[in-house]
């Protein structure tokens, strides 16, 4: 009789070791109920990933110890039911990331992670050391070896477990989204497991952790190379992968969605878990009639729903009718809390209050930002007042050169679209759309502008979004020099002012508030550049 294999794809919070143990064990037992030989939970799904400095508090150990014991014994009663669990270990003083195998009240066997990541948003190599050592283990005649998430992006990790015996890779992971990403992960499994000549089950985690998002997209290979089992994106799911001859036998397959679908999908998540994780009522956003809070705002109505989202407009002395018109608009298709808080009073009393210290200098970029600044304190003090989070809605052409106003339209508690740019939020926005017609749209069709001044649009400073986000793209996610950028046929002023504008807007985005990472590089954690630098290339 072949074994059959249970992928739990669990969504962990971090810290919360009891409730992730209660997950853990609600899975393993319907996995059990269906057949299941063994269950394989992601990458530290005990602890939540990634833990960071949690690992450094001696208590933090003792905590997960003591839960997976009462894990264990828990699941005493399940009769010879395998299941891998992800956790740390202290062991010769140091810290491992490791997986258990519990079986029958008794822990069988730990693997430590041989392959420690330290790039871009990864740093284990600050928590963690790395083992050496394969571990496999014997199910109805089939032999499994044990990875944990970047042992598979490496060679010698499968080449040690195939070496003692395995017939099929368990790979437990936590391996967080970026665009294209869930094609990827095929690939790699393919290189370093498949070619070893085993088959491979790759069980992921999902859920939003701070700006990170995990979107599952578990799934089974075969030795052919062949995803023949394929998990739900940003969701919880469990599925039985049954084996015939040492192999995976072809199963449920989700579609992949489109790109525009698998980013919306991701930021829905981030923003529901960010929120309730957090536990914060609700969320607060300052609709301006324009597209990127309008995307904001069609997120979060579909991450929490409409009776946790309140929308606020601040219109000012050059706010337009059809931006009232639009916001009111979508604020009604939505059925969210809708207020008008004109800002004209409060403009007029700064500029009053302030005038003897401008002594009649002619406006500019200070009156403009004193409107974004009025409403970024109006929206706080709602916060403040209600308990609700503000999500902010600056995308990310406009964190990257400057085009936002610190302590103004940077003022909130998670930025949802940080790591989109200009052209993909329309892209968003349309799919949206194509789901049910939420977006007005005139929202979509006319100019863009911040309406902080007469008759101003974003394209008076800023070069077309489509040219502005490829050369923030080069720079930033690829690396590439002014003059490699240059080369692609970009205007050399154009490209130096658009460098300049970001390496003199750091300390703004040191500011700002975490956001979604959806790209291969965000403006967060894996984007760490001097504020105080002179190099220039």
């Amino acid at each position: 009789m072949s074994p059959k294999v249970a992928i739990a794809q669990i969504n962990s919070t971090v810290g919360d070791l009891s409730g992730n143990r209660e997950r853990i064990a609600e899975f393993v037992r319907k996995a059990a109920a269906l057949g299941a030989d063994i269950v394989l939970t992601p990458e530290l799904s005990l602890t939540g990933y990634p833990p960071e400095d949690l690992l450094l508090q001696h208590s933090f150990h003792s905590s997960t110890q003591l839960e997976l014991d009462r894990l264990k014994n828990e699941l005493a009663d399940l009769d010879n039911v395998f299941v891998l669990v992800g956790h740390h270990l202290i062991k010769g003083g140091l810290c491992y990331n490791a997986c258990s195998i519990l079986v029958n009240g008794t822990i069988i066997g730990t693997y430590f992670k041989q392959e420690l990541p330290n790039y871009t948003v990864f740093d284990e190599k600050r928590y963690f050391a790395p083992g050496n050592e394969p571990l496999v283990f014997k199910v109805k005649g089939v032999c499994f070896g044990i990875g944990i998430c970047e042992d598979v992006w490496f060679p010698l990790p499968p080449q040690k477990a195939r070496a003692a015996g395995a017939d099929v890779m368990l790979v437990m992971n936590s391996s967080p989204y970026h665009m294209g990403k869930m094609h990827q992960r095929p690939v790699i499994v393919r290189q370093n497991v498949i070619g070893q000549g085993m088959s491979a089950i790759y069980a992921n985690l999902v859920g939003g952790q701070d700006e990170l998002v995990f979107d599952g997209c578990s799934f089974a290979m075969n030795t052919d190379g062949k995803v023949c089992v394929q998990l739900k994106q940003c969701e919880e799911d469990l599925e039985i992968v049954s084996f015939d001859n040492k192999q995976p036998v072809n199963g449920r397959m989700e579609e992949h969605p489109t790109v525009e679908s698998e980013v919306y999908r991701a930021l829905v998540l981030g923003v529901r878990d960010y929120v309730t994780k957090n536990g914060f009522p609700g969320v607060i956003i300052g609709l301006s009639g324009g597209v990127d809070s309008a995307l904001v705002l069609a997120i979060a109505v579909d991450a929490l729903g409409p009776e946790k989202v309140r929308a606020v407009m601040m219109p000012s002395p050059y706010t337009s009718d059809i931006s009232q018109i639009d916001a009111s608009d979508m604020a009604g298709r939505l059925k969210v809390a809708y207020d008008e808080i004109p800002i004209s009073d409060c403009f007029s009393s700064f500029l009053s209050t302030l005038a003897p210290q401008f002594n009649k200098l002619p406006e500019d970029s200070t009156e403009e930002n004193l409107q974004a600044r009025i409403r970024g304190t109006l929206l706080m003090a709602l916060s403040n007042k209600f308990g609700s989070i503000v999500l902010t809605t600056g995308n990310k052409s406009e964190m990257a050169v400057g085009y936002c106003t610190l302590y103004g339209d940077m003022a909130g508690g998670f930025a949802v679209i940080k790591d989109i740019y200009k052209t993909l939020v329309y892209r968003l926005c349309h799919y949206r759309n194509s789901i049910s017609d939420v977006i007005p749209e005139r929202m979509l069709t006319r100019a863009p502008t911040a309406e902080l001044k007469p008759n101003q649009f974003d394209q008076d400073t800023l070069p077309p979004y489509e040219v502005l986000d490829t050369i923030v793209r080069m720079f930033m996610e690829e690396n590439r020099s002014v003059g490699e950028i240059v080369k692609n046929g970009y205007n050399t002023t154009v490209v130096e002012r658009i460098v300049r504008l970001m390496r003199i807007n750091e300390y703004k985005r040191r500011q700002a508030p975490i956001g979604i990472r959806i790209t291969p590089r965000g403006f967060g954690r894996d984007w760490r550049c001097p504020i105080t630098s002179k190099y220039r290339d």
